[in-house]
C-alpha cells in the first residue's frame, strides 16, 4: 500500500483552516533570502542505482574482514555466532520499545532479567540493572551514585581508567560542587597505590579503578575496598566483562559497584556504537541504582511474571530525588548479550576469555624478541598489552598499514609521556598465523 502523508484535498483543507491559499502565502513572512536557498541535492535514483552507489561508498570502508586488525582500547573483534543477529532480530524484540505495560512485554521484561542475572553472575555482585549507553556512562553514574550515598564532594580515578571513560565523568562533574581527582600510574602500568593512599581523604566518595586497565594491566587490589570502607568510601571498578570469566571478579575484590563496556558480549564493532554499558552493584545500594531494573514476582493467580521494579526514574518519582534522569537502557544490546551468553554457555564464555589470554601473551612473547620493540613480560594481561617503538610509531603504523594491518592505539595521542608507544590487543579471532604476520611485519619496520 502507498504511503502518501498528504493528498491535494488534505492540502486545500488545511490551507482553507488557515485561513490561506497557498503554502507560499504560509511562509511569506520568512525572508526572500532564506527561501530561495538552493540545496545541492543530486537527482533522485532508481532502487538498482542507489544500491550500486551504497556498495560503492561501503567498499570506501576498512572492516577486520579486510585487514588484520589488532586496535582494541575499549572496542573489540570477537567472534559472534550467527544465531545472535538471528534471534535478536525477531520482530519481537527487534521492533521492542520500553515495557512499561508488563502484561504485554513478558517476554521482553524476561529477557532482561536474565540479562541482570547473567551480569550479576559475571561481576559477583547482587544486582544489574538493564544497562545504559556505553562503559562511559555507566562509570559516570556510578561516581554520581557513589557522591549521593556518601555525601562527599570527590571521585579519585585512576590515570589507568580510560581516557574516553574520565572525559565523561569530567563533563558530568562539570559546574557542580564536585571534582574528579586523579591517581598516578606507575611505569609499568599498575595504579600507584601510595599515591592513592596520599588522595584518599575524608571527601572521598569512591575510588575508580580498571582491571584490566587502559594498558590491559590485570591489577592486584589486594586489601584496596578494606582501606576505601575504613574510610566510608565505596570502590567503583571497570572491568571488560569477558575476562570476569578467568579473573577476580568485582565482588570478590569486595568492590561496591562494577561496570563498563558490554560490547565483547555479542555485539559487533559498529564504527563506535551502539553500545552496551552494563551496570552492577551490592544489594546495600539497590535503592540508589540508576536507570531500569527488571523483577521476577507472582502473578494474581501464582504465576511466575516480570515486571519494571524500584524505579528511581524521573518519570516516577519527583526529579530532584532521582537516581539518574537517563530513562532510555540499550535494551536490544543487552539482548544480544544475554544470547551470546546463552549460546555460548558458562564454559564457553570461559573457554572464549582463556583463549583471549592465551592470545594476549603469545604475542606478547613473541613481540619481545623483536628489534626495536620493547614490552614488559613480568605483569599479568587479558587481551592487551603496550609496545613500546624505537622509531617514531607514525612510521610503523603507515608501514604496517600498506601491509594491511593495524597494528594498535597510538598511545601518545593519551599520555604524552607514552610517546612511540602503542596498545596492542589479540582477541580469540586470531590465528596462529595472524600472529606471525604481525610479528613478521614489525620485523619489517
Amino acid at each position: 500500500m502507498s504511503y502518501l502523508p498528504l493528498t491535494e484535498n488534505d492540502r486545500r483543507d488545511m490551507f482553507e483552516t488557515l485561513g490561506i491559499s497557498s503554502f507560499e502565502e504560509l511562509v511569506r513572512s520568512i525572508p526572500a533570502s532564506l527561501r530561495g536557498v538552493k540545496l545541492d541535492i543530486p537527482e533522485g535514483l532508481s532502487e538498482l542505482e542507489l544500491q550500486a552507489l551504497l556498495e560503492r561508498l561501503g567498499r570506501k570502508n576498512l572492516t577486520t574482514r579486510d585487514c588484520l586488525s589488532f586496535l582494541g582500547g575499549g572496542s573489540y573483534d570477537h567472534f559472534i555466532p550467527a544465531a545472535v543477529s538471528q534471534i535478536i532480530s525477531r520482530n519481537e524484540f527487534y521492533t521492542a520499545y520500553t515495557p512499561y505495560q508488563p502484561e504485554a512485554s513478558q517476554g521482553t521484561l524476561q529477557a532482561i532479567f536474565e540479562y541482570q542475572s547473567f551480569m550479576t553472575e559475571l561481576t559477583g555482585l547482587d544486582v544489574s540493572n538493564a544497562s545504559h549507553y556505553d562503559g562511559a556512562t555507566s562509570l559516570a553514574e556510578a561516581a554520581l551514585l557513589a557522591l549521593r550515598q556518601t555525601d562527599r564532594a570527590t571521585v579519585l580515578v585512576a590515570r589507568s581508567v580510560h581516557p574516553h571513560y574520565r572525559e565523561v565523568l569530567n563533563t558530568y562533574l562539570k559546574g557542580t560542587p564536585f571534582r574528579a581527582v586523579e591517581v598516578a600510574t606507575l611505569a609499568d602500568g599498575r595504579l600507584d597505590r601510595a599515591d592513592f593512599e596520599s588522595k584518599l581523604g575524608p571527601q572521598t566518595a569512591c575510588a575508580v579503578v580498571q582491571s584490566p586497565n587502559f594498558f590491559g594491566v590485570i591489577e592486584d587490589l589486594d586489601g584496596m575496598s578494606d582501606r576505601l570502607h575504613a574510610a566510608g568510601s565505596l570502590l567503583v571498578m571497570v572491568c571488560h566483562p569477558l575476562a570476569l570469566a578467568v579473573m577476580k571478579s568485582p565482588g570478590e575484590w569486595g568492590a561496591d559497584l562494577a561496570v563498563g563496556e558490554g560490547q565483547p558480549l555479542g555485539i559487533p564493532m559498529n564504527y563506535g556504537g551502539p553500545y552496551l554499558g552494563y551496570f552492577s552493584a551490592a544489594r546495600s545500594l539497590i535503592r540508589r541504582m540508576p536507570g531500569r531494573l527488571a523483577g521476577m514476582t507472582l502473578d494474581s493467580e501464582g504465576r511466575r511474571a516480570f515486571c519494571l521494579t524500584l524505579q528511581a526514574r524521573e518519570q516516577h518519582i519527583r526529579r530532584e530525588r532521582a537516581a539518574s534522569n537517563i530513562c532510555t537502557n540499550q535494551a536490544l544490546c543487552a539482548l544480544a548479550a544475554c544470547v551470546y551468553m546463552t549460546l555460548l554457555g558458562k564454559e564457553g564464555v570461559r573457554e572464549a576469555a582463556e583463549m583471549n589470554v592465551d592470545r594476549a601473551h603469545t604475542l606478547r612473547e613473541k613481540i619481545a624478541g623483536v628489534k626495536g620493540f620493547s614490552v614488559g613480560t613480568n605483569l599479568p594481561v587479558f587481551n592487551e598489552f603496550v609496545v613500546r617503538s624505537s622509531k617514531p610509531f607514525a612510521e610503523v603504523d603507515k608501514k604496517l598499514r600498506a601491509a594491511n594491518i593495524l597494528p594498535g592505539i597510538d598511545l601518545g595521542a593519551f599520555y604524552p609521556e607514552l610517546r612511540d608507544h602503542f596498545l596492542v590487543c589479540a582477541t580469540e579471532t586470531k590465528t596462529a598465523q595472524d600472529l606471525d604476520r604481525f610479528v613478521e611485519a614489525l620485523k619489517q619496520c
